[in-house]
């Protein structure tokens, strides 16, 4: 469905209000009551923010006739008795519920930097960054490094993937590895989710995680050029001594590409990031010993038939895979990097001081789940006939993006905290507008 730029239609006020309510109130369970009206406090004032997301700078958004001390908020946040990974918990059920509710469920993984000055926040290190490190010389800066899990969602406009988080682990040197983490998080989402397959998407930094034994998941990962392959183990022959693990050494991947034949490879069309886009295509099950040593992993070979890229080689531990998807999915885990660059620019994840105790942890946690809740919000209310403003020098923008879904909400809650206390005066229309929309664009 194709939605047009211009005016946002005049959505009910009251509806889309109830509904953003309904996406919040998803994690009433998670607080007591007093520490659930500083926690809905914060979020709206967090969403509806134009400048610097401190907790101090955002608490001048909440309605003064029920803000609370501002001591409160910061003590909520660094110490109070509630868990991220309940709040996790009941949005990812909302979002996978709304938004994937059948067949597999498609999940990504990554990590990013969360940039932090000071060498007193809790939880920080230092770390390579992905953003200025090049081939030849790696960044490092200080900061959260934080693994997350997001829902690839086809949104009903089309276009590129989103990436939903949720969830979300704060990595620590000398604690548990990136894909530990990853399998806890795992492990916590099949149990949310009884009955669902994963499909678990990530870079070759998670390969290792096809020989973990996720409960009923699937990985999608990049292998290795070098990666040493090994055909079946063949059948016991009845003679005394240890059975044999693994057959013949097969060649590597890229000598696999070189040697097959023009009638092995396969021409057809995967959906590239919203586009389609011919590609070559070879699969083959084979043993990745040093990885699953147990099970067979399903190498798919992608070659660009123009011959400008080189090929590109990855694999899925379901052997029923059908090649074509297993290299769109991997195209699609570029929706994670975008998450991750709207989380930091839109949310202000970075800007929040909070220091010690759970506080630097937590606030991560919260940008990430509030970037989540307004898409959950936001498709089911405005996904049939999206709308964004009329740029006339962005003229071939098709699909709306993060800021106008934030937008849409920021209008909202600014529309129903205005009419709430205008009182019996007539408000004019043309200067409500007008206001609204620039309080919803300020950044």
């Amino acid at each position: 469905v194709a939605g047009t730029p211009g005016r946002s239609p005049a959505w009910p006020v009251s509806t889309a209000v109830t509904a953003w309510r309904g996406v919040l109130g998803c994690a009433d369970g998670v607080f007591t009551a007093p520490s659930w009206a500083l926690f809905a406090d914060l979020v709206e004032a967090w969403v509806c923010c134009p400048a610097r997301r401190t907790i101090t700078g955002m608490l001048t958004l909440i309605d003064p006739g029920r803000r609370g001390a501002h001591d409160a908020y910061h003590r909520l946040i660094r110490a109070g008795v509630w868990s991220t990974a309940r709040l996790w918990h009941r949005l990812a059920v909302l979002a996978v519920n709304r938004l994937a509710p059948d067949g597999p469920v498609p999940l990504q993984v990554d990590d990013t930097l969360l940039h932090k000055s000071g060498r007193k926040v809790d939880g920080a290190g230092s770390f390579r960054d992905a953003v200025r490190s090049t081939g030849a010389r790696i960044v490092y800066a200080h900061g959260l490094n934080l693994v997350v899990i997001t829902l690839r969602v086809r949104a009903p406009w089309g276009g590129e993937p989103l990436g939903l988080p949720v969830n979300v682990r704060l990595f620590r040197k000398g604690g548990a590895t990136h894909a530990q983490l990853v399998e806890q998080m795992i492990t916590e989402l099949a149990g949310w989710l009884p009955g669902r397959v994963l499909t678990l998407c990530g870079d070759g930094a998670y390969a290792t995680l096809a020989g973990a034994g996720l409960p009923r998941t699937h990985v999608i990962s990049r292998m290795r050029r070098d990666a040493a392959l090994f055909a079946p183990a063949p059948p016991r022959t009845g003679r005394r001594g240890r059975p044999a693990k693994k057959g013949a050494r097969l060649p590597t991947p890229p000598e696999q590409a070189a040697a097959a034949t023009r009638t092995q490879w396969r021409r057809t069309s995967i959906d590239r990031r919203g586009r389609d886009v011919d590609v070559d295509l070879l699969a083959r099950a084979v043993l990745w010993y040093a990885v699953n040593p147990e099970h067979q992993v399903l190498l798919v070979i992608v070659r660009d038939p123009a011959g400008i890229e080189r090929d590109d080689f990855f694999f899925t531990t379901d052997l029923n895979a059908q090649p074509a998807d297993v290299a769109a999915e991997y195209a699609s885990r570029w929706s994670i990097e975008d998450t991750f660059r709207a989380v930091k620019q839109h949310l202000g994840a970075q800007q929040p001081q909070s220091w010690k105790d759970a506080g630097p942890e937590r606030v991560a946690n919260l940008s990430f789940w509030i970037y989540t809740a307004i898409w959950c919000w936001y498709i089911p209310t405005h996904g049939e006939t999206p709308h964004w403003p009329n740029r006339p020098w962005y003229r071939a923008k098709r699909t709306p993006s993060f800021p106008d879904a934030l937008a849409e909400l920021r209008a909202t809650l600014w529309r129903q905290r205005i009419t709430a206390i205008s009182g019996q005066q007539q408000l004019i229309p043309q200067i409500v507008d007008t206001l609204i929309n620039t309080l919803a664009r300020a950044a």
